[in-house]
């Protein structure tokens, strides 16, 4: 059985690997495909387009349908501007706690998986077992839609997906969709003091942003009645709004940063369809008036499909047996799950720590999260050997 002291060692080796999304993972990746090469896992790596980054897809026992997806993703954020009691990518154990960035989030679920593999390699797997180690997550889930391709392509076909983010080992069987948007707005400059000469793109941006924020005063009374999310309707969040060069001049340009996270696929639909109306039908006619050329553009930065509670799903009452869990739950951030769901897989979401300490400085992981995630993987065995 793989051990606390072996998984907690192979942790801090991950954790050194500063997998940061906006840099390569390739190192990491590379060391765990050799990792779960000696265990004799089937391993294949995924490259980006660009080359720079990648997935891993990895195999033990038999080929076929029906398999179990162990899955995690090997980005982290930045530790850029936190302060830190540590180097946040040399892991420090103090009071019980690993200390450093993706302990939780969430290359300890990694770890655990990878230390699982030799276990059940050793075993007469009667179905497959996958580990899918996945680039950009934290982004816009970049790398599992590429993952996701490629599945699709090579007809491959688990029945059931476990996502290792960190839920306290809670079983989730729901989560809201995700979904980025930059909207680019192109007018006409021109002096300050003749503001009708010109397209003033900072000023159509904020009316685009003063119609979203319609859109989600509006989205509050489309909350399905027994929705279990908190808040329970569809949210829309303006991260950023940049535009203009100085106080005297018309800006040209202006762009708006903005997500949305829809509890039901109506809602995803009704947001699209309101804010593009609105740009086509309003701002863009009165932009145009003045100068032909101005346009808006929206650039679609990542669609993540939510996860779905389902009356049938084999992943959840898997997990609800082996954490002696008397209920699933449903959270407000997304996960690769969905779309795991969307490719027909039953999917949940259950990991070690707590999504508190995600993306803060001095992220920890509890021992005691790590070694109840070891257990749930080992009783897991009964699952897939004979």
């Amino acid at each position: 059985m793989a051990s606390l002291k072996e998984t907690t060692e192979l942790l801090g080796k991950l954790i050194s690997f500063p997998s940061v999304s906006s840099d390569s993972n390739l190192d990491l990746i590379n060391f765990l495909a050799e990792y779960l090469e000696r265990t004799g896992a089937r391993v294949i790596t995924q490259p980006s387009a660009d080359g720079i980054k990648a997935n891993l897809w990895a195999t033990l026992g038999p080929e076929g349908p029906g398999g179990i997806v162990l899955s995690g993703h090997s980005d982290v954020v930045p530790v850029t501007d936190q302060d830190w009691t540590s180097d946040p990518f040399e892991m420090v154990e103090r009071d019980g706690k690993l200390f450093g960035r993706g302990t939780c989030d969430m290359k300890g679920f990694i770890a655990a998986a990878a230390v699982k593999a030799a276990d059940y390699a050793a075993k007469p797997l009667k179905r497959p077992v996958h580990f899918s180690f996945t680039y950009d997550e934290e982004t816009a889930c970049l790398g599992i839609q590429d993952l996701a391709k490629w599945l699709t392509e090579q007809d491959l076909r688990p029945a059931l997906a476990i996502v290792g983010e960190p839920t306290m080992m809670q079983v989730i069987e729901g989560h809201k969709g995700c979904n980025e948007y930059t909207t680019h707005f192109h007018g006409c400059a021109g002096h300050g003091s003749m503001p009708d000469l010109g397209v003033n793109a900072v000023e159509y941006a904020v009316r685009y942003v003063s119609r979203l924020l319609d859109i989600g005063e509006q989205l509050k009374t489309r909350a399905p009645a027994d929705s279990r999310f908190e808040p329970p309707w569809t949210t829309i969040n303006t991260g950023a709004l940049v535009g203009g060069t100085a106080h005297n001049v018309i800006p040209e340009t202006a762009s708006v940063d903005w997500e949305f996270r829809p509890v039901q696929m109506s809602d995803f639909h009704f947001v699209k369809e309101e804010i593009e109306d609105y740009a086509q039908s309003v701002l863009l006619p009165a932009m145009r008036a003045v100068d032909p050329d101005a346009n808006i553009r929206t650039e679609i930065i990542g669609e993540v499909a939510g996860l779905e509670p389902a009356t049938v799903n084999e992943a959840r009452d898997i997990l609800l047996e082996l954490t002696g869990s008397n209920g699933a739950g449903v959270v407000p951030f997304g996960t690769e799950a969905g779309i795991f769901g969307s490719l027909g897989m039953s999917a949940v979401v259950c990991g070690p720590g707590s999504i508190e300490q995600a993306h803060k400085p001095d992220e920890f992981l509890a021992l005691d999260q790590l070694q109840k995630c070891l257990t749930m993987l080992d009783d897991l065995e009964r699952k897939v050997h004979a």
